[in-house]
């Protein structure tokens, strides 16, 4: 009778357990020594972070928004709306702080060293994770970055759709979805002389292939724009190179881009990235005025807009300022890559931006165009080498967030105050004439003005009064 009694207490008990157990799911660092961490582990992978919320300017909890409030309204928008925020999958989950001159500096706990499918499912397990305590609804993502690359054609594709079909099982229920998906056209040994501007058929082929499946596993995931990346299509030098080959030749793959996203019914923006010097000396996307003159020759203006991203503005002579509004007056603004680079280093750094006065003028171009929906902020930004907690890719993000969120706060301060607004207003005061406005209308010729400029005499040339300018834009940080 007493056993039977250890018995049923022993029973009781174990209820009792499962019971706690099924009340609350257990967590683990997603150690793949932890044995809870294979890929169809449905705990935690970081158990030590909460949600992330906003508690103001006066928090000091570094796990907690300053600045951005997503359902705030600014400038008749949500801070949401405007800011449109996506997580990179590229730097945040396949980031390893190795550079040119050292190795790898992050291990992450749930990475097991192979680059496997159960690996991968692995890594949007964390990447969802990641977004629903971040507060971010979009991510961002390339191909070979989200599932291994086979040993044919045939098996990356079957990879991809293994991971892509994962991933659809994440999103449901949870309103998140890609903001845009690319073909990663640069890294595999094929692509030494580029994809597009390849100057082997074979290889132009299998890039077509790559991005036609890309495109379609956007469409699939609801994704809402879709990035080429100018990876290798430059050249050194034109010792060897045909450039008016590779660039009508760049420009056929676009036109079947075009044609192949119709076909299938995917609504998104078509998006290219300017990008400069990485790693050709002479790269046909240099900048947004380069890009757009490509667009306009071979007839796809209306096809594309420009993906700006700060860093390349850096390594192409420009302000990122000057990169969206080139971009925005041409009516191509798409979407922002929300990083920014180091003057002093010559290459692409991808530094979360944290510069208050530069993301002022990035949002002064994002609300002068009215928002960039339904392009974004995608974080093509990752952790400084020397950053190797789990923690950090948190702290990186609010950081990047709050930075953006404070400098759309900036622009409804200078707008408000109207001073800014007002002094560009009489600076060009003379124009704004009955003379002036046919002018700008088109509507005077050559002896007209002569005849003016005799009447006139010297001009007065008034200041253009910048100091001003920048006294009152300082003002608003």
């Amino acid at each position: 009778m007493k056993m039977m009694g250890i018995l049923r207490l022993l029973l009781s008990l174990t209820c009792i357990l499962f019971s706690a157990v099924a009340a609350n799911p257990p967590t683990c660092p997603a150690n793949i020594d932890s044995g809870c961490a294979d890929d169809v582990w449905k705990g935690e992978f970081f158990p030590g972070i909460p949600k992330i919320k906003y508690e103001g300017p006066s928090s000091k909890n570094p796990l907690a928004y300053k600045w951005y409030n997503a359902d705030e309204e600014i400038l008749g928008k949500k801070m949401k709306d405007w800011l449109r925020f996506s997580v990179a999958f590229w730097h945040t989950f396949r980031g390893t702080g190795g550079d040119p001159f050292g190795a790898p500096t992050k291990y992450w706990p749930w990475e097991d060293g192979t680059n496997s499918i159960s690996m991968a499912k692995r890594r949007m397990s964390a990447n969802f994770e990641f977004m629903e305590k971040l507060g971010v609804d979009r991510w961002c993502f390339h191909d070979r970055d989200i599932a291994p690359d086979g040993k044919t054609l045939a098996e990356s594709n079957a990879n991809l759709d293994e991971v892509v079909a994962f991933a659809k099982e994440l999103q449901e229920g949870t309103g998140i979805r890609p903001l845009w998906g690319t073909a990663q056209l640069f890294m595999h040994p094929r692509y030494m002389h580029g994809a597009a501007t390849s100057s082997e058929v074979g290889v132009y082929a299998y890039a077509a292939a790559q991005v036609k499946k890309a495109i379609e596993v956007t469409h699939y995931l609801g994704g809402e724009n879709f990035v080429f990346w100018g990876g290798r299509e430059g050249y050194q030098t034109l010792l060897n190179t045909d450039m008016k080959r590779e660039l009508d030749h760049m420009a056929r793959f676009f036109q079947a881009a075009v044609e192949y996203k119709k076909k299938i019914g995917f609504n998104g923006t078509l998006l290219i990235e300017p990008k400069p010097q990485e790693p050709t000396k002479h790269q046909y996307d240099w900048d947004a005025a380069t890009s757009l003159s490509f667009l306009q020759k071979y007839g796809l203006a209306g096809e594309f807009k420009l993906n700006i991203e700060c860093n390349h503005a850096t390594l192409s002579g420009h302000s990122c300022h000057h990169e969206l509004e080139t971009a925005r007056i041409n009516g191509a603004l798409g979407n922002i890559d929300a990083n920014t680079g180091d003057p002093q280093i010559g290459w692409d750094t991808d530094q979360f931006l944290t510069d208050i006065g530069e993301a002022t003028l990035v949002m002064l171009s994002v609300v002068r165009n009215g928002g960039i929906a339904p392009g974004g902020f995608n974080f093509d930004a990752k952790l400084r080498r020397e950053s190797t907690d789990v923690e950090d890719i948190f702290l990186a993000h609010i950081s990047g967030m709050d930075t953006m969120a404070r400098g759309l706060r900036n622009v409804a301060k200078l707008m408000e105050d109207g001073s800014l607004s007002e002094l560009i207003r009489k600076r060009y005061a003379s124009f704004d004439t009955e003379f002036g406005a046919e002018i700008e209308a088109g509507k005077v010729d050559f002896e007209t003005l002569e005849k003016k400029a005799m009447e006139w005499g010297e001009p007065a040339v008034a200041s253009g009064k910048q100091e001003l300018a920048e006294m009152i834009f300082r003002s608003a940080l």
